[in-house]
């Protein structure tokens, strides 16, 4: 048992040089055995560590606000970790002219591309596989129908958000939590992963991007593998620990809106997982959110993504399926839902 916040980082600090490390406070936290109970609390203390080791004076200091705050990881030590709003964006100096069809145009009309088939073949071609291909034509004739497509956004107007591309939903407790068929069910977010981690490899440093993380046990909290060499080991991200990035509301996302607006952005992209749940109401709250400050939430379908089972249509949703209702609840809150983006 431990006894004070002075043995327990003690106990966290492997090394005993008097700093904790991220790689160490994983290690420990494992051989501790944390779980759900301590998920909060390794989330906190990860993002603290980010832009260096973490002093047992610190240590202390961190641990103290949290047992006195009712919010507890939650509450006021987050903002110790966060200075969002004085992010640099990302800066790009080959920025294109203005075209038609780029989403915040006055005529929202003409901000759909038609200049290709919307690329629905790698999901379509995966739901073929593992649900059936009745499932995979009725998602790609209800995209049609429902005039989602392709849209052109200009680099230096929006910024990316990615939601929780975390290994807990590919490989770790998520994914199991849902059974023997879990590997497959999970086939989709897997797809969006990839397809994330490609476009950020690709676009690295030409659109300002940032990440939530979902606090999940040990093992569980790293990022997806896709990931791997993708996102920096300094990256700052928001801990949600709900659905919603709008909460806790100390944990920097606001702030970081903001800012990007005030350099003159007005668009946000949506990606991620999952698209029925963390993503829809990310995105309908910061769109309705931030309605006065007119900022345009957008879903890139084809970087997000969701079980297979949501997919399949079902009673609950009145015959349609969890994905095509989250669509259709997005564009009811004026959320931009594109196939994908075709950034300018």
């Amino acid at each position: 048992m431990v006894n004070s916040i002075g043995e327990l980082f003690d106990i966290l600090d492997l090394n005993k040089n008097g700093e904790l490390s991220r790689s160490e406070l994983h290690v420990s936290a494992r051989r501790m055995g944390w779980h759900w109970k301590q998920a909060p609390l390794l989330a906190v203390l990860d993002l603290l560590a980010v832009p260096q080791p973490i002093s047992k004076n610190n240590f202390i200091s961190y641990m103290t606000q949290i047992v006195e705050d009712p919010q507890g990881p939650f509450g006021k030590v987050l903002l110790n970790a966060l200075h969002f709003s004085s992010l640099t964006a990302s800066k790009r100096t080959d920025i294109p002219e203005p075209k038609i069809g780029v989403v915040g145009n006055e005529n929202s009309k003409k901000q759909r591309s038609k200049l290709y088939d919307p690329p629905t073949t790698r999901i379509v071609s995966l739901l073929k596989r593992i649900t059936n291909l009745e499932v995979a034509n009725d998602y790609q004739k209800f995209l049609k129908n429902e005039g989602v497509d392709t849209l052109r956004i200009e680099t230096d107007r929006a910024a990316l958000l990615v939601i929780d591309p975390q290994k807990s939903f590919t490989q770790g407790v998520w994914m199991r939590s849902i059974g023997s068929e879990g590997e497959r069910e999970v086939k989709p977010i897997q797809l969006a992963f990839d397809t994330c981690a490609r476009w950020i490899h690709k676009n690295s440093g030409h659109i300002e991007t940032m990440f939530t993380r979902c606090p999940f046990p040990p093992g569980s909290y790293d990022w997806d593998d896709a990931f791997t060499g993708v996102i920096d080991g300094k990256q700052l991200y928001f801990i949600k620990p709900g659905n919603s990035v709008l909460y806790p509301t100390t944990n920097g996302f606001r702030e970081w809106v903001k800012r990007f607006m005030d350099n003159g952005k007005n668009i946000l992209v949506m990606a991620g997982c999952t698209l029925n749940s963390c993503v829809r109401k990310s995105s309908i709250e910061t769109q309705r959110y931030f309605k006065d400050r007119k900022l345009q939430v957008v879903v890139d379908l084809s970087m997000s993504g969701a079980r297979s089972n949501n997919f399949i249509p079902s009673f609950l949703y009145g015959g349609s399926s969890a994905v095509e209702s989250a669509v259709r609840e997005m564009m009811g809150a004026k959320v931009w839902v594109a196939d994908s983006i075709q950034w300018i």
